[in-house]
C-alpha cells in the first residue's frame, strides 16, 4: 500500500480519491474549496491539506484531476504547487483532460527534480468514477507506468500506456472525436424515430443488439427520447475537450469537419442555457426547432 495525494475533488476526482483510500492506500487530498476536502476526509477517513505542496509531501504517487491547462499549472507549479512538495523518485499522475502540450511541458519540468510525470486522462464519466471502472489512457515512461499502474487500478477497469509523454492526452482526443460524431448521429436517429411515430423504447431495444449498438445508445438513447439531460458529462466540458481536439488538429493537419460542426451545435445548446446538460442534449436542437 502506498502514500498518495489527490488534488482536485470534482465529480471525477472525489470518488477516484475515495477508491484509492478504500483500496488501502493512505491518501491526503487538496481542493480549492477546503470544505469539500474536509467532507471527503470525513467520508473516507483520509487526510486533507491546505495546499497542493503540503498534500504531496512524502507521497510516492500524486494524482491530479482539475479543469484545464491553466488549472493544472496552478496546482502543480509554483511555491505551493504539488511539485514543490514532491521528492525525487515520486510519480505525478495527471487525470485531467488537457492538451498534449501541457503534458509534455510538465513532464520536462518534473524531470528536472527527478519526478516522473504520466498524463493519464480518463473515460467513463461520473458513473465510471463512482463505480471504479474508468478507462485510463497514459503517456510517459514505461518504468514509471509499471509502478503507477497497480495504484491506478483502484479506480480503473482498463489502464494502458500508449506511448511517450502526451500520448495519453492525444488518445483522449481520439476518444472525444469518436463520441462527438456518435452522439450527433444518435440524436438525429432518435429524433427521426420520434417524428416517424415509432415506439422508440422498442426501437432502441432491437437496434442496440445489432450493428448500430453502442454505449451511448444503451445509456443515453432512452433519456434522449425522454428529453432528460440533467446528469452525465456537461456540455461545457465537452466543448472544452473538443476545443483541445480542434487546436491539436490545427497543428497536425488532421481534418475534423464533423467534430467542428458538432462543436458548433454544442455552442447552440449553451445558448439555450444547457451548459450543464449532458452531452446527449444535442437532440434538443432537433426536437425543439
Amino acid at each position: 500500500m502506498a502514500k498518495c495525494a489527490f488534488i482536485g475533488l470534482g465529480v471525477m476526482g472525489y470518488p477516484m480519491a475515495g477508491h484509492l483510500q478504500k483500496a488501502g492506500h493512505s491518501v491526503t487530498v487538496y481542493n480549492r474549496t477546503t470544505s469539500k476536502a474536509e467532507k471527503w476526509a470525513d467520508e473516507f477517513g483520509g487526510n486533507f491539506a491546505e495546499t497542493p505542496a503540503k498534500a504531496a509531501e512524502g507521497a510516492k504517487f500524486v494524482f491530479c484531476c482539475v479543469g484545464n491547462d491553466d488549472d493544472l499549472r496552478s496546482v502543480i507549479t509554483g511555491a505551493d504547487g504539488a511539485l514543490a512538495g514532491m521528492a525525487s523518485g515520486s510519480i505525478l499522475i495527471d487525470n485531467t483532460t488537457a492538451s498534449a502540450n501541457v503534458a509534455r511541458e510538465l513532464y520536462e519540468l518534473a524531470a528536472k527534480q527527478g519526478v516522473s510525470f504520466i498524463d493519464a486522462p480518463v473515460s467513463g464519466g461520473q458513473a465510471g468514477a463512482e463505480n471504479g471502472v474508468l478507462t485510463v489512457m497514459c503517456g510517459g515512461d514505461q518504468a514509471a507506468f509499471d509502478k503507477a499502474a497497480p495504484i491506478i487500478d483502484a479506480f480503473a477497469r482498463s489502464c494502458q500506456l500508449l506511448g511517450e509523454s502526451g500520448s495519453g492526452q492525444l488518445t483522449k482526443m481520439v476518444n472525444q472525436i469518436c463520441i462527438a460524431g456518435l452522439v450527433q448521429g444518435l440524436a438525429e436517429a432518435m429524433n427521426f424515430g420520434n417524428k416517424a411515430g415509432l415506439d422508440m423504447t422498442k426501437v432502441i431495444d432491437v437496434i442496440s443488439k445489432g450493428a448500430a449498438g453502442s454505449w451511448q445508445m444503451e445509456n443515453r438513447g432512452q433519456t434522449m427520447v425522454d428529453g432528460k439531460f440533467d446528469f452525465g458529462f456537461a456540455v461545457d466540458w465537452m466543448r472544452k475537450d473538443l476545443g483541445i481536439c480542434l487546436d491539436e488538429a490545427g497543428r497536425n493537419g488532421a481534418r475534423l469537419p464533423v467534430t467542428a460542426l458538432v462543436d458548433q451545435f454544442y455552442a447552440q445548446v449553451q445558448g439555450r442555457g444547457g451548459n450543464r446538460w449532458d452531452t446527449s442534449s444535442l437532440i434538443h436542437l432537433l426536437a425543439n426547432d
